[in-house]
């Protein structure tokens, strides 16, 4: 072998390793390293979409990376949910959740897609107790007044929602159910249709969140006669929640939550946990919740996740109880 043979090698190791330096700066990049898609599965300047603008905003602050909101509503939040749980598990297509990721499990059985099984859950952001008004004209003043007036005359008494399987609808269900009595569910193509139905006196109650309903409230229109949760909301102090008016076992809202596609590796998922948390601890963000009504739930992806198994568990039984089916 000629002395120059060794050297040809050892150039030829070193050209090699030059072309594949590149390929493995790429595969350490730190992530993230590219825009992140996050997707809103209703239309742009409702509450989901609101929360997931805030959220992100602050998220791509934080983490030096524009985060995209895109909008995909349709077919009761599913068009934008199948989106994302079909989407590569790199941690770049997020899904900003609502009830409906969970429902709709039970809501549309032949689904392609499972909310629980075809996500790992990232963080909770926050959620709003939902509010029991009625017209200005009713005669009810509160809740131990409406339950007596819809026993009286079962079936009676109507509530309106956006729609089937919506928020209002099985929070209506849930209360029919724990209150004894029976009430006509009337769908509507959207919430606000059914707020003008109601504040006319052609419907006779509804579970709404409080911003939906809070100008309402102060004009005169609506009367508030409970708030759901624990607490009482910062925008509707002097409201009694349901545990005050008599229905301990009582309690919907509306909440978000941010999801990944399943297999998504846990460094990923534990990074947007860290800057999740981080973002929902800034005041600015807080303020801006908070004026959604929001009530922030900074969590573990281990505690969303038992939040959301919990979550549809309990509105299955509703569902199956009521014998909701989808439109």
């Amino acid at each position: 072998m000629t002395p120059i043979a060794p050297l040809r090698r050892r150039l030829g190791a070193l050209f090699l390793a030059c072309l594949a330096a590149p390929s493995l700066a790429l595969a350490q990049a730190p992530y993230p390293s590219k825009p992140i898609r996050l997707v809103v599965p209703f239309a742009a300047g409702g509450a989901v979409d609101t929360v997931g603008r805030v959220v992100g905003e602050r998220l791509s602050t934080q983490m030096g990376q524009p985060l995209i909101v895109d909008n995909r509503p349709g077919a009761n939040a599913n068009i934008g949910t199948e989106n994302v749980a079909r989407s590569a598990p790199d941690g770049y297509s997020l899904l900003v959740a609502a009830n409906g990721v969970v429902t709709n499990n039970t809501l549309y059985p032949k689904l392609s897609f499972n909310g629980l099984r075809d996500f790992v859950a990232v963080a909770r952001l926050g959620y709003a107790p939902l509010v029991l008004v009625v017209p200005a004209s009713a005669p009810y003043k509160s809740v131990p007044e409406v339950l007596a007036a819809a026993r009286a005359k079962p079936g009676d008494m109507s509530y309106g929602s956006a729609g089937t399987g919506s928020s209002g609808h099985l929070a209506g269900a849930l209360l029919a159910s724990v209150g004894k009595f029976d009430a006509l569910h009337v769908a509507y193509k959207g919430g606000s249709p059914a707020l003008v139905d109601l504040i006319a006196g052609r419907t006779s109650f509804m579970l709404l969140n409080p911003l939906e309903v809070l100008p309402h409230i102060q004009s005169g229109r609506l009367r508030a006669l409970a708030v759901s949760g624990a607490q009482r909301a910062p925008m509707l102090p002097n409201v009694p929640t349901m545990a005050e008016a008599g229905l301990p076992n009582f309690d919907a809202s509306v909440w978000w939550t941010l999801l990944a596609p399943a297999g998504t590796a846990p460094e990923v998922v534990a990074k947007l946990n860290a800057e999740t948390r981080k973002a929902l601890a800034d005041a600015g963000t807080r303020e801006k919740l908070g004026a959604l009504g929001a009530v922030i739930t900074p969590s573990s992806p281990q505690e969303a996740a038992a939040f959301l198994k919990s979550e549809s568990a309990k509105w299955e039984q509703v569902i199956r109880a009521a014998d909701i089916k989808a439109d």
